[in-house]
């Protein structure tokens, strides 16, 4: 098969799990609803995926119209009892008058199973993952700094200090909380960093490092920097890697003192070596003298000692004290089967802490750096490309957030819809109907000028960065010939 073939079918592929998982978390969440208004003897007057005008529709026995709209940014069961959203979901043939009223407990059980029905179909997509388990990076579930850069690249072309390196923080350094939180990951970590909302006496973002050195515990406070395109919280820090010699100068200490290639380098004199650039580093304060490096080699350790030379380093050209070994540092793969449950659990505390970092003032996160419906569609092609695995875990999240969202007690949202019910049986009549339609009308309009906003601003900001720097990758300088 050619490549342009598999791609073709690479691509088809992708864009059916796509259509699949993406249509499929909004067709549960208003299966939540039809389901629990028929159980509870709700008249159903149509069941759509997706807003405004149809596209087609057809008629059931049950006299449901089933119907696929043009706008899709979710769905709607047509429920004329429950809720009137008229300027959303369109005009009611049925004569509500003619139809008996609702107990409180029957409307909070429909409005509330759709999100119910999210977090159960992303808990039997977990039971999947649970079962096959998921592919992650050994050093990344652990908090121990591997390297600490000295320089940050804050845009391109523009380097300042690392901020973690200014505060202190070095590497071997074992982070046991962010802000107060504790942290069982780099990904913990640099999700708090981001999401944070710290502020130093002169408004300069700030974060709060608990660390562990030589078993004692210390706190740092460290002033992030806001860096790459999305302008996000970075202190300069990343996990441990396994270091591997890739090759050897010829000639070189290294190949001299039979180091090979495959050679895992654990030690330097003694220390652990985390990260490509330890060996470097530690030989430019060595004036000369001879080292130990310690290396794995058919799961057996070995240790050399070498005797570093004047060498022209390989960008710079500048002669420094080197062994002569190409080194390259990787993660180690292992396989992990989380608790569904757990997984739950780490995506509604994910969800959370979004949220909260987006209604806070102090943090530096705002709607364009969410994802809207395009961003989301784009985050599952690339999923998509990835194996199901990733479809599967991406899929659990946006079913989190989904259920999260719509249960917020915001009109036109399931939980306005709640809050609206709830009101009324508090106050022991129905809200007028005036206010309801104009809050309904008002938060509609607010909310989807949200999603353009995000659509724009965030969306289709990133595909054109993302398409121009693909259009930098390709375009290569030709030297013109002396």
């Amino acid at each position: 098969m050619s490549p342009d073939i598999s791609a073709l079918f690479s691509n088809v592929w992708s864009i059916f799990l796509v259509a699949l998982f993406f249509g499929g978390t909004i067709f549960v969440h208003e299966l939540g609803h039809f389901l629990a208004a028929r159980r509870r003897g709700v008249h159903v007057e149509r069941f759509s995926i997706g807003f405004g005008p149809k596209i087609f529709s057809w008629h059931g026995r049950d006299g449901v119209e089933y119907r696929l709209s043009w706008i899709p940014l979710g769905g709607y069961v047509l429920l004329p009892q429950l809720a009137d959203l008229g300027p959303i979901e369109g005009s009611t043939a049925t004569d509500v008058t003619k139809l008996p009223p609702l107990s409180y407990t029957t409307k909070m059980i429909v409005f509330a199973a759709g999100a119910a029905f999210n977090v159960l179909f992303a808990f039997v997509l977990a039971c999947v993952l649970w079962a096959v388990g998921v592919k992650v990076a050994e050093e990344e579930q652990s908090t121990r700094v591997g390297f600490v850069r000295p320089t940050i690249e804050v845009s391109p072309g523009q380097s300042v200090p690392g901020p973690a390196f200014t505060a202190g923080l070095r590497e071997n350094d074992l982070i046991v909380a962010v802000d107060g939180k504790s942290v069982n990951s780099f990904s913990d970590i640099a999700n708090l960093i981001a999401l944070g909302g710290g502020r130093d006496p002169k408004k300069r973002p700030q974060v709060d490092i608990t660390y562990t050195r030589d078993g004692v515990q210390q706190t740092t406070s460290v002033l992030p920097e806001l860096a790459g395109t999305e302008k996000v919280r970075e202190i300069g820090i990343e996990p441990a890697v396994k270091v591997t010699v890739s090759s050897l100068v010829a000639g070189s200490p290294a190949e001299a003192g039979g180091v090979k290639a495959g050679d895992v380098a654990l030690a330097l004199d003694g220390t652990t070596i985390h990260y490509t650039g330890f060996i470097s580093e530690r030989l430019k304060k060595s004036n000369g003298r001879p080292v130990e490096l310690k290396l794995l080699r058919n799961q057996e350790e070995v240790v050399v000692r070498l005797q570093p030379k004047l060498m022209p380093d390989p960008e710079t050209k500048i002669e420094t004290y080197r062994l002569g070994i190409v080194l390259r540092g990787a993660f180690t793969t292992k396989t992990v089967h989380v608790a569904p449950w757990k997984q739950i659990q780490q995506q509604l505390l994910f969800t959370a802490r979004n949220l909260g970092s987006l209604i806070n003032p102090h943090t530096d996160v705002g709607l364009s750096k969410m994802a809207g419906p395009v961003g989301i569609a784009r985050i599952f092609h690339s999923a998509a490309e990835s194996g199901l695995v990733a479809v599967f875990w991406f899929t659990i999240l946006i079913n989190i957030n989904l259920a999260v969202f719509n249960l917020l007690p915001i009109p036109v949202l399931d939980g306005g819809q709640m809050l609206f019910a709830t009101l009324a049986r508090l106050r022991g009549r129905a809200l007028p109907m005036s206010f309801v339609a104009t809050t309904q009308g008002v938060f509609m309009v607010l909310i989807l000028m949200m999603f353009v906003y995000i659509t724009i601003y965030g969306d289709v900001r990133r595909l054109v960065q993302d398409k121009r720097a693909e259009r930098a990758e390709l375009v290569t300088p030709v030297k013109s010939p002396k």
